[in-house]
């Protein structure tokens, strides 16, 4: 039985696209490069051997004579720089018209969305970091029990609340309802996050094991649905499912964090029959990118890079790993918004010969390898 692993690092960008300028980036982002270069360099051996060094030139990565995986860098055909628009991308779906994003949400939207959730009133309706509008924000919250509203630089519409004062349930139940004023609406907005949190020692922290994305279905079937057609298991790992509104997924796992979505991918590989094993670590986009915390990310990619041999060790012969990532979201760059960037690709078998494949003008070429493997 052969098996693929696809193994998305959130935001692991390696790289500014040429057309950077137009998302209000500029050509000197690069997630991987950069936090190398600020920290000293990156202490990951394993990637090291793969042939991440032979991609790019990367403090503290060497270049390999003969790397492990065929290595190279992926383009992103689509317009946008956003979780959704890169996973669809990497499973063949590449968007012509990006997602709207908003400065603020008409009153319109949120009139109907105060009349059909009975909140009363909300909080925010303005671009943010989700830790500084909950820090911001969450007094007048206790007092009035309002949801905060927020969004970004992406096409998202997020909702957060102390779920010691309104139900998490509750949570989930307006982020339905708000996905489907959007929707109705026309509003083209990618995706409703829950963002739940908790007030603890007097400050609001928020609980990604109960974070919920609502996205929007793709519009033409992804590599999973035609896997799925053809009778073929699907494995999504952290919000894998929610990214594709579970549509060519019979089997999800959900996640805690990044070192939780790593044992959850060890133990799949070890034990699932599933065809295709999906992971997405957030943490390096969530906790790192977004909130600029350069130590935080590097020392993420170093722990991934201490589950590559356990990966590797427990794969069969015909299974193949792919790690890429969805997008950039430099941490020394200004504000706190994903970054237009390529990503890395590298590709371990241990039958299958390495290869330097260049720059593939995609993310699709992923679902292309993905399709030959299994099909």
């Amino acid at each position: 039985m052969k098996r693929a692993v696809v193994i998305v690092v959130d935001s692991m960008g390696i790289g500014a696209m040429p057309d950077a300028a137009e998302f209000g980036d500029d050509l000197s982002v690069n997630t991987i490069c950069n936090i190398a270069k600020s920290t000293g360099g990156l202490n990951v051996p394993n990637f090291e051997k793969l042939g991440l060094g032979n991609i790019k030139d990367i403090t503290g990565v060497n270049k390999v004579d003969n790397p492990l995986a065929s290595y190279g860098i992926l383009k992103e055909k689509s317009k946008g720089k956003d979780t959704t628009t890169g996973h669809w991308e990497i499973m063949g779906l590449a968007l012509d018209n990006p997602f709207r994003t908003y400065e603020k949400f008409d009153s319109e939207i949120i009139n109907e969305f105060i009349s059909k959730t009975q909140c009363k009133g909300i909080l925010g309706n303005y671009p943010a970091s989700g830790t500084k509008i909950i820090e911001d924000l969450n007094k007048e919250h206790q007092k009035t029990k309002f949801p905060i509203i927020y969004t970004s630089a992406d096409s998202v519409f997020q909702i957060a609340l102390d779920i010691d004062l309104i139900p998490v349930e509750t949570l989930y139940d307006w982020c339905k309802i708000a996905r489907k004023i959007l929707d109705d609406n026309n509003c083209g907005v990618s995706r409703v996050i829950a963002r739940p949190y908790r007030v603890v020692n007097n400050k609001p922290e928020r609980i990604g094991s109960l974070r919920h994305d609502y996205s929007v279905e793709p519009p033409k079937d992804t590599l999973l649905d035609i896997l799925v057609k053809n009778n073929k298991k699907v494995l999504g790992i952290g919000k894998i499912y929610d990214i594709f509104c579970g549509r060519g997924i019979t089997e999800k796992v959900l996640t805690k964090g990044n070192t939780d979505g790593l044992n959850k991918t060890l133990d799949a590989i070890k034990n699932s029959n599933c065809d295709l094993i999906f992971t997405n670590l957030v943490d390096t986009d969530m906790l790192y990118g977004h909130r600029r915390d350069v130590i935080g990310y590097k020392k993420a990619i170093e722990e991934i890079d201490s589950f590559i041999p356990k990966f590797t060790d427990s794969m069969k012969n015909d299974d193949i790993l792919i790690i890429t990532a969805d997008h950039g979201c430099d941490p020394t760059f200004k504000g706190t918004d994903h970054t237009r960037e390529t990503v890395p690709y590298l590709m371990y078998s241990k039958t299958s010969k390495p290869e330097n494949i260049g720059v593939k003008d995609t993310f699709s070429y992923i679902a292309d390898v993905v399709k030959s493997h299994l099909m």
